[in-house]
């Protein structure tokens, strides 16, 4: 599997394409804050075939750009990711998320909802609930991370990442593979600059319709999330018309890694519908 880069308003994005093409529609994968597109890689391989997969880095993370004077915000995250769907000449998609990665997909189907033909959020910020490392320590941190020691910075993230995971070996691993590209100056900078953006969100997220939603909507939570907790996806069933929701057992907030074959049975049954 060979990944390329795509240049977006002179943003280079890092993607790589997976499954089969057939009739069915393609799906993209967003991943969160902190994290990338390592994030689906045990998933990715369970998804049915007949469906062209996407699987990206968000600005910012993984092998994709430094951000720059670029926003990150996630509307922003949205709009790029609807710049790759023209350049890979994908018309609609089913759009799956992750964490802030599911805020980004909210936004698609809001905004975006004729490239929308399904939506599939997982563990997903919502509503007023967008935290970032800073609100799950209960830390004031925002303000400090563009001039806080990337190291010191990589290490609140590396805590608060690790809370995500019920396999300690396999969070050492990730995570290592998560924070490699902000250890750094300009990774550093490359989170702060997340930090402020995803702290103005909350008020994006509350003129969100999210009852317009009409693309079939699967929501799946952790059952022992300390992140995002299981209410905040009753919620958005609530909101979402015609939306199901799977609380997955055991699991806490990286289930696309701990638990991917539930997720991606979840997916099958969405795609089917």
């Amino acid at each position: 599997m060979r990944g390329e880069f795509l240049d977006l308003a002179g943003a280079r994005l890092y993607y790589y394409a997976a499954g089969t093409r057939g009739a069915g529609v393609p799906a993209v994968f967003i991943h969160g804050f902190a994290t990338s597109s390592h994030l689906w890689n045990d998933a990715i391989p369970l998804v049915p075939s007949g469906h062209r997969v996407v699987v990206l880095d968000l600005l910012g993370h993984g092998r994709s750009d430094r951000p720059g004077l670029h926003a990150v915000d996630a509307a922003a995250h949205a709009e790029r990711v609807v710049a790759m769907l023209d350049e890979l000449q994908i018309e609609r998609a089913c759009v799956v998320g992750h964490g802030m990665g599911g805020g980004v997909a909210q936004i698609l189907a809001s905004r975006f909802s004729p490239r929308v033909s399904h939506l599939c959020l997982i563990n997903s910020v919502a509503f007023e609930y967008w935290p970032t490392f800073a609100s799950f320590r209960g830390k004031a941190l925002a303000p400090l991370a563009a001039i806080l020691p990337p190291s010191v910075l990589t290490r609140v993230l590396r805590a608060d990442l690790a809370r995500g995971y019920g396999d300690r070996e396999r969070a050492t691993h990730s995570i290592d593979l998560y924070l490699r590209p902000f250890d750094c100056p300009e990774g550093r900078d490359a989170v702060a600059a997340h930090v402020k953006g995803l702290s103005g969100m909350k008020a994006t997220a509350r003129a969100l319709e999210l009852y317009a939603i009409a693309a079939p909507t699967a929501i799946i939570a952790g059952q022992h999330d300390r992140a995002i907790p299981t209410s905040l996806g009753r919620r958005l069933q609530q909101s979402i018309h015609a939306s199901t929701l799977d609380v997955i057992p055991g699991a806490r907030h990286f289930t696309p890694e701990e638990s991917p074959r539930p997720i991606a049975e979840v997916i099958q049954r969405l795609l089917n519908r």
